[in-house]
Formats: C-alpha cells, sequence, structure tokens
C-alpha cells in the first residue's frame, strides 16, 4: 500500500482518489472488495497494524463513491481529549465550556453527504462511544451545551483500529452494540510481512515520490524483503527516505542500509526477553540523558502512532521502577517540569497507560513489558545507549 501520513487533529477536504499499490494476490484482493464496498453506502471499519495505511484505504473508498465530491472528513480519536473530541465531531454553543468563545460546527455536520473517517476509535472512552452510537442510530447532531437538536445530518462513517475490537468488548473497554453498527463491512489491512513482494514496487514509489534517483541494488533489495517490518509501510518509508538523505544519487548496497534492519533480515536478533524492553530502554535512557524531550519528541511519536501504549506503559514502567514507584519523582527523572504532572498523568488515563505505583513500592515490580517492540528511534542520537546507561547510573546514585 502506498504511504500517507496522519494528523492527531481533524482535515477537511476534498480528495482525488489514492494509489493503492501492489500487485500481490493480498492487494489485489482488498482493492477489489474495497471498490465494491465504496458503490455503496454500508459503515465499514478497517483494521489493522500501525502504518499500514488504513486511512489510505478509507480515501479511495471515498473517492470511489457517489460521495466523491462531498467533504472527506478525518479525526484521529487518539490525538484529542474526550471533551474536545465531542465538540469537534458534535460542534458546541458558546460558553458550554472553559474556552467556548463562538458557537462551533462539528465534523459531522461539515461533512453532510460525505465521508467522516473516524481514526484509532477504539481509544474512545465508553461515554464517546454511547454518544457516537446514539448518532448512528439517528443520525442527529447536537452540539455540547445546546438542548435542542442542530440538524439531522446524511453522512458516511468509515473507522479504523489497530486494535482487536472483539476483544476489546470481551474486557469491557469497547461496546458490542457499537461494534455491530460502525462493523457492516471489515476489511483488514495486511502487514508488510505478509506481501513482501511488494517492497519493491513500494520503494520505487517512495523514491519517485520524493524527486530522487536513488538505486538499490539487488543485495539490498533482497535484504529489504527478508525484513519484517514491524513499522510496516510507515517503517519503509522511513528507511528509504534516510537512505536518500544520505546517499543521494549513489546506489545503495547492504552495507548502506540501516544496521538493525541487516541484523534482523539475517537472522541476528536479539534473545525475546530483550526485543521486549528495546523501545522502553531506548526512551528512558534517552529522556534520562537529556538528549531529548518528552513533549517534543515522545509525545508526538506517541499520538501520531510511531510509539504504541506498551511502549510508553513499558517507560513509565521503567521510571517507576528506578523512583519506588514516586511518579512526582518520576517526572524529574524523565526531564519533565513539575508543572507538567496532571498533564502526564491525564495523558496516560486517557491512553490507558496508567501504572499502579503501589507495586514498586514493594522493591519486587518488574519493568519489563509484555510485548516485542515495533520500531526504532531514527531522530535520536545513535550514542543513546552508552548515554542513557551512564545517566541512569547517575539518577540511581543521586
Amino acid at each position: 500500500m502506498s504511504t500517507t501520513t496522519s494528523s492527531p487533529s481533524a482535515s477537511l477536504h476534498s480528495v482525488s482518489e489514492p494509489t493503492i499499490l501492489g500487485s500481490s494476490a493480498t492487494m489485489e484482493r482488498l482493492r477489489r472488495t474495497a471498490a465494491r464496498v465504496a458503490s455503496g453506502n454500508a459503515k465499514v471499519l478497517i483494521t489493522g497494524e500501525s502504518g499500514v495505511g488504513k486511512d489510505l484505504l478509507g480515501r479511495f473508498i471515498h473517492a470511489r463513491s457517489a460521495r466523491a465530491a462531498r467533504p472527506f472528513v478525518a479525526i484521529n480519536c487518539a490525538g484529542v481529549s474526550e471533551t474536545l473530541l465531542e465538540s469537534e465531531l458534535f460542534g458546541h454553543v458558546k460558553g458550554s465550556f472553559t474556552g467556548a468563545h463562538r458557537d462551533k460546527i462539528g465534523l459531522f455536520h461539515l461533512g453532510h453527504r460525505g465521508t467522516v473517517f473516524l481514526d484509532e476509535v477504539g481509544e474512545m472512552s465508553l461515554r464517546m462511544q454511547a454518544v457516537l452510537l446514539r448518532f448512528l442510530e439517528n443520525g442527529e447532531v447536537k452540539p455540547v451545551g445546546s438542548d435542542a437538536v442542530l440538524a439531522a445530518v446524511d453522512v458516511r462513517v468509515i473507522a479504523a483500529t489497530n486494535r482487536s475490537l472483539p476483544d476489546m468488548v470481551a474486557r469491557g473497554l469497547f461496546r458490542e452494540d457499537l461494534l455491530y453498527r460502525i462493523m457492516v463491512v471489515h476489511l483488514e489491512v495486511p502487514p508488510l510481512r505478509e506481501h513482501r513482494e511488494d517492497i519493491r514496487a513500494l520503494s520505487a514509489h517512495i523514491i519517485a515520490r520524493c524527486g530522487a534517483a536513488l538505486a538499490i541494488s539487488d543485495d539490498a533489495m533482497q535484504v529489504l524483503e527478508r525484513y519484517r517490518w514491524p513499522g510496516n509501510v510507515r517503517e519503509l518509508q522511513n528507511v528509504i527516505e534516510q537512505l536518500i538523505w544520505l546517499r543521494g544519487e549513489e546506489t545503495v548496497g547492504v552495507d548502506d542500509l540501516p544496521p538493525a534492519v541487516v541484523a534482523a533480515a539475517n537472522g541476528k536478533v536479539a534473545p525475546a526477553h530483550e526485543r521486549r524492553r528495546q523501545v522502553a530502554d531506548y526512551l528512558y535512557d534517552a529522556l534520562v540523558s537529556g538528549s531529548c524531550s518528552f513533549w517534543e519528541h515522545v509525545y508526538p511519536m506517541f499520538i501520531n502512532r510511531d510509539l504504541t501504549r506498551a511502549d510508553l506503559t513499558g517507560l513509565v514502567r521503567r521510571g517507576l521502577a528506578a523512583t519506588g514507584g514516586n511518579y512526582r519523582a518520576l517526572l524529574a527523572l524523565l526531564g519533565m517540569e513539575a508543572g507538567n504532572y496532571k498533564r502526564f498523568l491525564n495523558l496516560l488515563s486517557t491512553h490507558g497507560c496508567t501504572v499502579d505505583f503501589r507495586e514498586f513500592r514493594t522493591g519486587r515490580a518488574s519493568s519489563e513489558r509484555p510485548i516485542e517492540p515495533p520500531f526504532k528511534l531514527p531522530t535520536l542520537k545513535a550514542s543513546l545507549p552508552g548515554e542513557g546507561s551512564r545517566a541512569r547510573s547517575d539518577a540511581r546514585r543521586a
């Protein structure tokens, strides 16, 4: 699938039909199914791992539908707090909450006769799920703070998530009735490792889109095709763009590829328990050493889904293990100001990343997290692990 960039905020625009690359049987089947679904008005749930291009498929369905000339409204539900999400979707009236200085039209109203794309729908709170369910049943838009319905609108809802909603239903985290409403049609976008034969076409597309003349040798391409791509197309795009900037118009060989990609492709992967800690350790070392800022670097990557909830939770566990379960000391350890205490706790609570501090007061808690890390942090210094180790030792001595 072609590449795309998501924004945590809402966007309202008309779209041209995007290109869905891939000649594999898997992608051909997905294209045919999406084109057939586009001709109707059924609600669609698109699932798949982070970075596979779920939003691209949503735009493809809209562009192929009878609503193509009408607005395509997209919003990342994970990037907006519950109160603001309701205001974004339904609008609000002046004075309905602090900062509501004027009336605002919601995205459902703005998207009338078009398509509304709800990215990361699995991150909605149970209350917002109930509000969304009511809208899907009657199409009525009632702004926040208003006693009256503003309008009844006609929008097609396409939702996307990288989470297993049936599992969330079983755990009481997602409404079963809402799942049936949004999953009239279910499309699963496969991870890149399941259609490796498309990596050559995707790489050529990324290079052409960047206007570069980069060439990749056969040996290097074979390495790219053996790699598992846990970050999927988004990770492939990152690697190709790095090569463009570093190698220019030269031919890329195996030695020019990122060492982590070459090592993993050749089977030289760390043991499972080490991989589980890799991302959390990398983040922790970088923050403690002062090489990056939580709010300037880590937070944007988390909101843009380059970091998972497990990555953030692992970071918190590392910090609490070092501070004996003290959240305020954790902020200082990670280089955040004391005034960010409530903001940090609200972030963790909103995204389900809060860790119980009490288990760390006993001194027996583990800072490991139970899933394999899916990505690397290319923006931080290559020397972070060494620097982070020294800083961590200093912090413990202090």
